[in-house]
């Protein structure tokens, strides 16, 4: 039976599945893969053990070789043309004016294609651009618009935290990101304190909601009256990962208490009616 492995094509980026043609190859090997562009350099990030075959129901492709030193070698040299590729794909840009931003360029292993990566605020009718470019590289070129996260994905940077940006260092795939997620953490909601550098809610947002809306449903709810060891108050703030209340005493002063150590009347949820309503005929 054939072993299925999983291989990235770029750091961060999304995993393929390849059947591994019983070519012995273990995390971190480099392969060859045959794809629609052509032969690419591959990373191998999940191996034959990490994953079920009778979860994968695609037909899949075969890798093509494990990478010998004369791929790596090869490799390297297209890193120096695709940063010739990106300069000229700017003074094309530049010389026709067209709003757009050139981000990166990347080719097959074997040079005979290029993928042009771009991002714009609308849609660009860039016919006209790959014309030139085909004409000034030689080669087959494909323009690829992306949007403002995968954007920030390409080019990388620093985040608010002040380390690499996840979505260039581990994010795969980007879930959705609301402003109702900013206020279930009693975050701020101006937009420069919540915006990551791509311009979109920052993706940490999403890491701790779940654990937010957990511990939101166990504290007693701003305004409820509770008692404490200290005697009554009421409740004005919480800190859910903390797992306690702030709470204002009689005689004014506010005091942070532990969840486990104040009690105040629950309130029963009401329970749904099994019956169910008849459609109308």
């Amino acid at each position: 039976m054939s072993e299925i492995v999983g291989v990235r094509f770029q750091q961060a980026g999304k995993v393929y599945y390849f059947d591994s043609a019983d070519i012995p190859l273990e995390v971190n090997d480099y392969v060859v893969v045959n794809t629609k562009y052509g032969l690419e350099l591959a990373k191998i990030v999940i191996s034959p053990q990490q994953i079920l075959v009778s979860e994968i129901t695609d037909q899949l492709k075969s890798i093509v070789r494990k990478a010998q030193d004369e791929d790596m070698k090869q490799a390297e040299r297209r890193k120096d043309m695709e940063k010739e590729a990106l300069t000229k794909f700017r003074e094309v840009v530049s010389k026709l004016g067209i709003p757009m931003r050139p981000l990166l360029a990347r080719y097959t292993l074997d040079g005979k294609y290029v993928v042009l990566s771009f991002s714009a605020e609308e849609r660009v009718d860039f016919r006209e651009i790959v014309r030139e470019l085909s004409h000034r590289l030689r080669v087959r070129v494909e323009l690829r618009q992306v949007g403002a996260r995968d954007g920030a994905k390409i080019i990388g940077g620093l985040g608010k935290c002040g380390f690499p940006l996840c979505c260039s260092t581990f994010l795969t795939e980007f879930t959705p990101v609301s402003i109702k997620i900013a206020k279930e953490q009693d975050l701020t909601l101006s937009p420069v304190k919540i915006s990551g550098v791509c311009g979109k809610l920052l993706c940490c947002l999403g890491y701790e909601c779940d654990q937010y809306r957990a511990m939101k449903e166990k504290l007693p709810k701003v305004g409820q009256e509770v008692i404490t060891p200290a005697g009554k108050g009421e409740v004005v703030g919480g800190f859910p990962l903390k797992e306690a209340v702030l709470v204002r005493m009689e005689n004014a002063v506010a005091v942070e208490v532990p969840f486990d150590q104040v009690s105040w009347p629950r309130v029963p949820k009401k329970k749904r009616s099994r019956n169910k309503r008849r459609r109308k005929s």
